[in-house]
């Protein structure tokens, strides 16, 4: 899989990326990452990428030219374009699948007061938000997305079956887990985990899992 992401603030991504299931991602060739600088498709003196908007009011719009030179420039027949804004549509864990069967993502991430409105128009395949709140700008949320969309890719993670059984990929949050010791402070593993009957354990794991969700996030059960 490719994934390139425009940013103006390159310096944000280095560090997240080159770590973990990323790393080990990009090492075995199952990842082609790139961050490229907007600055670097503005061509004027001061590599200027926004200005003031048409209409006045506060705050600073990222010029058209840019953006549409650096899309042209790294998009393909088979590239999806992606903005990040706080207007876009959420970001989950079914959007991520839908990602990870893209050959190849363009993540434009926003800033200031956001994208000349061309760009939405006229470039973007898709809108995402990572949530109902506002960051300085969108290279935490293209981070956030690389990070989920990555981890879904086949090999990325080792065990491809680790993804299958986590909070979401059901509609569900994961059941309770356990690990040794049996027992901690007083503290005891059910015993239904340690009695070797699989089908009783996916029974029971199915409940718990239902019932943190209505606990926890009743907006998930319909």
């Amino acid at each position: 899989m490719k994934i390139d992401a425009l940013t103006l603030f390159p310096g944000m991504f280095v560090g997240p990326l080159d770590e973990s299931i990323i790393r080990r991602a990009r090492k075995a060739g199952l990842l082609d990452l790139n961050i490229h600088n907007l600055r670097s498709y503005a061509h004027d003196r001061h590599k200027t990428v926004d200005d003031r908007p048409f209409g006045g009011g506060p705050g600073m719009l990222l010029k058209p030219e840019p953006i549409f030179e650096a899309v042209e420039h790294l998009a393909g027949e088979k590239t999806r374009v992606v903005l990040l804004s706080p207007s876009g549509r959420t970001f989950d864990q079914a959007v991520a699948r839908e990602l990870a069967g893209c050959e190849h993502l363009l993540l434009v991430s926003g800033a200031y007061e956001g994208f000349d409105e061309r760009v939405r128009v006229e470039l973007a395949d898709d809108e995402l938000s990572i949530g109902d709140y506002i960051l300085t700008n969108g290279a935490l949320p293209a981070m956030v997305i690389i990070d989920a969309v990555v981890r879904l890719i086949p090999g990325a993670l080792g065990d491809d079956e680790s993804s299958h059984d986590e909070s979401f990929s059901h509609g569900l949050l994961e059941y309770p887990q356990y690990t040794r010791p049996a027992d901690f402070r007083g503290m005891k593993v059910p015993e239904v985990l340690m009695s070797g009957n699989h089908a009783e354990i996916a029974k029971w794991r199915a409940q718990q899992a239902t019932l943190r969700t209505q606990e926890r996030r009743p907006d998930l059960v319909r």
